[in-house]
């Protein structure tokens, strides 16, 4: 079995499709769709004491990265330094 692994501080993200059709029922084609900026982490280089982990959902920077397909499935690998913030359960209101 292969493996996409990052490498030299980068994380391998992979992003959740988002709905392509509005609520009454427009679709909306790729090109008219804004970019994600959230994504889980399915792997992380070698960053001694990451502040993510893999299955974090996390939030990156606008047009970071490369986009890649890697055995028929989308990812996408950004550097470390990219990652703005994570998604945590909080039990505050």
């Amino acid at each position: 079995m292969k493996e996409l692994q990052p490498i030299n501080q980068h994380v391998l993200l992979v992003i959740e499709e988002t709905e392509a059709k509005t609520a009454s029922g427009i679709i909306i084609p790729d090109t008219a769709k804004a970019k994600p900026q959230f994504a889980r982490v399915l792997a992380i280089s070698g960053i001694e004491d990451p502040e993510i982990s893999v299955g974090d959902v996390v939030f990156y920077k606008n047009f970071t990265g490369t986009e890649l397909e890697f055995e028929g499935k989308e990812y996408l690998m950004i550097p470390y330094a990219d990652i703005l913030g994570k998604i945590v359960e909080t039990d505050k209101i």
